[in-house]
C-alpha cells in the first residue's frame, strides 16, 4: 500500500514539475509584449552596432537589414565610430595570442582595429597590447582625436590615454591619482574606466564606473570636476560590491570615493550634451537618464526605462539624435532601440548577444553639439531598478552572455526551471522505489 503512495506522489510531483515548467514559460512568451522593431522608416541612417558575446561589428541599414558584418575568433568588439574616410574605428580584445611582452603566452591583446567594410570587411590597421586576462582589462573606447592621436581608456592599468600615429604614447591620466589605488590595478576590477569622450580641447570626461562617477579632465591639470560626487559614505557599500573600490590605504577612515547610485550605478557610455547636461546610460538601474546640474548638484531631468513594453536590462550605451529621440543599446535584451522624449518606440533591431554600443549615421556620436536637443520633464524620470532576486539575477546575466536569450525570459524563470527539477527528482526517486 505504501509503495502504490509513494508512487502516486511520486507522479503528481512529476505533473506539478511540468506545469510549473512548461506552464510558466508558455504563459510568459505568450503574453510578452513584441520586442521586434516598431517602425523601420527607411529615411533613417544606417546604424552601427559593436558586439561584445557576438564579437562582431555589424553595420544595419534603415530598415534594420544586415549591411556587413566584421566577425573574428576569440574576440570582443566595444566602442564603434564611422570615420569620415569610411572606415571603422573599434575597441577591442582578442584571446589566445602569443606576442605576450612580460605576461606568459597564451594572453589577451587589447587596443584598436580600423575595419575597412568595403568591398569585403576586413581588418587594415591594428594598435594593441598585451594583457594577463581578457577578464575586465579591456580597451573599451576609442576616438581619433583631430591632431591624429587616438584616445583610449585602458581597464587593466586603470588609465585614459593618447597613442600617436606611430604607436607612441603622448599622454596619460592615472585612476591612482584621484582613487585609493591597490598594489596591483591590472590583478582585480578595481575602477573600470570604461569610457572617454572629449568635450574641448585637450578636456575629456571619463565614466569611471565602480564609482557611479564621471569626471572632466584636462590634459596638464588633472580632475577638474566631478558628476555625481561623493557626499555620502552610506553609498560606500555600492561602490565595494563586486571586488570594486576599497580601502586599500587602510587608514582609519576607510571611506571611498563614491557617488550616489539613485542617480547613475555603474554607468557606461555618457553623452556630454552641452554645459550643465549629460546623458548616460545608468546600466544598474536598468534604465537611461539624462542628468542636469543644478545648483552644483546633478539631477535626473528626464528618464526612460523601457521600450516596445520591455524593460530595459543592463543598457550600455545611449545616444541623444539630432531628431530629439535618443538611440539605446539594451545590452542583456540584445536590441538597439529609438525612442521619442516621450519614450514612444520608432525604430529597434535584434543585434546579436551582447551588444555594447551603437552609432547612428551619418552622425556618430554628437558631443556637445548645437544640434542635440535637451530634455526637462518631457518623459517620466524613472526610478531605480531594484534586484529582488540577485544570485538568480546573475545568473541569469551569465547565461545572456552566452546564449541569446529572449526577451521575456526573466530570472525567475530560472528559479521555476530549478524548482521543476527538484520536483521531478523526488517525484522520479519515489516512483522508482514505489514499482521496487
Amino acid at each position: 500500500m505504501r509503495s502504490r503512495s509513494r508512487q502516486h506522489l511520486g507522479m503528481w510531483l512529476l505533473v506539478l514539475a511540468v506545469v510549473i515548467v512548461v506552464g510558466s514559460l508558455t504563459v510568459s512568451a505568450a503574453t510578452a509584449p513584441s520586442a521586434g522593431t516598431a517602425d523601420n522608416d527607411s529615411s533613417r541612417g544606417a546604424t552601427i552596432v559593436g558586439m561584445q558575446a557576438e564579437g562582431a561589428v555589424t553595420q544595419f541599414n534603415a530598415t534594420g537589414d544586415v549591411v556587413w558584418t566584421e566577425r573574428g575568433e576569440n574576440v570582443d568588439y566595444f566602442d564603434v565610430t564611422k570615420l569620415d574616410n569610411g572606415t571603422v574605428l573599434a575597441g577591442f580584445i582578442v584571446e589566445g595570442q602569443q606576442s605576450c611582452g612580460e605576461y606568459e603566452a597564451p594572453c589577451s591583446r587589447t587596443g584598436y582595429r580600423l575595419i575597412e567594410p568595403q568591398p569585403e570587411p576586413r581588418i587594415i590597421n591594428e594598435w594593441s597590447f598585451p594583457v594577463a586576462t581578457k577578464l575586465n582589462s579591456e580597451v573599451h573606447d576609442a576616438n581619433l582625436l583631430p591632431s591624429g592621436e587616438v584616445l583610449m581608456t585602458d581597464m587593466d592599468a586603470e588609465r585614459v590615454f593618447t597613442v600617436a600615429p606611430n604607436g607612441t604614447t603622448t599622454w596619460q591620466w592615472n585612476g591612482s591619482a584621484f582613487y585609493d589605488a591597490p598594489p596591483n590595478p591590472s590583478q582585480t576590477d578595481w575602477l573600470h574606466i570604461n569610457d572617454v569622450d572629449p568635450i574641448g580641447q585637450g578636456r575629456y570626461m571619463v565614466s569611471v564606473r565602480n564609482a557611479n562617477q564621471l569626471l572632466v579632465i584636462e590634459r596638464g591639470q588633472g580632475v577638474v570636476d566631478v558628476i555625481n560626487e561623493d557626499t555620502k559614505r552610506a553609498n560606500d557599500a555600492n561602490c565595494k560590491a563586486n571586488n570594486g573600490l576599497a580601502d586599500y590605504s587602510n587608514d582609519s577612515a576607510g571611506d571611498v570615493r563614491c557617488g550616489d547610485p539613485s542617480v547613475i550605478d555603474h554607468q557606461h557610455n555618457p553623452q556630454y550634451l552641452g554645459p550643465g547636461a549629460i546623458l548616460v546610460a545608468d546600466s544598474e538601474n536598468d534604465r537611461v537618464v539624462e542628468l542636469h546640474e543644478r545648483n552644483g548638484s546633478w539631477e535626473v531631468a528626464w528618464g526612460v526605462d523601457s521600450a516596445n513594453g520591455v524593460r530595459f536590462d543592463w543598457p550600455r550605451d545611449a545616444d541623444r539624435l539630432p531628431n530629439g529621440n535618443t538611440l539605446i543599446t539594451d545590452s542583456r535584451n540584445n536590441r538597439v532601440v529609438e525612442v521619442t522624449p516621450t519614450g514612444e518606440t520608432v525604430w529597434s533591431v535584434d543585434t546579436g548577444i551582447w551588444p555594447y554600443d551603437a552609432e547612428r549615421l551619418p552622425y556618430n556620436e554628437l558631443l556637445g553639439d548645437d544640434r542635440l536637443p535637451q530634455l526637462n520633464g518631457t518623459g517620466d524620470a524613472p526610478g531605480v531598478s531594484e534586484d529582488t532576486l540577485p544570485l538568480l539575477g546573475r545568473v541569469h546575466a551569465g547565461l545572456s552572455y552566452v546564449v541569446s536569450l529572449p526577451v521575456w525570459f526573466q530570472p525567475w524563470h530560472i528559479g521555476t526551471v530549478i524548482l521543476g527539477i527538484v520536483f521531478a527528482l523526488i517525484g522520479g526517486v519515489l516512483v522508482w522505489s514505489g514499482r521496487r
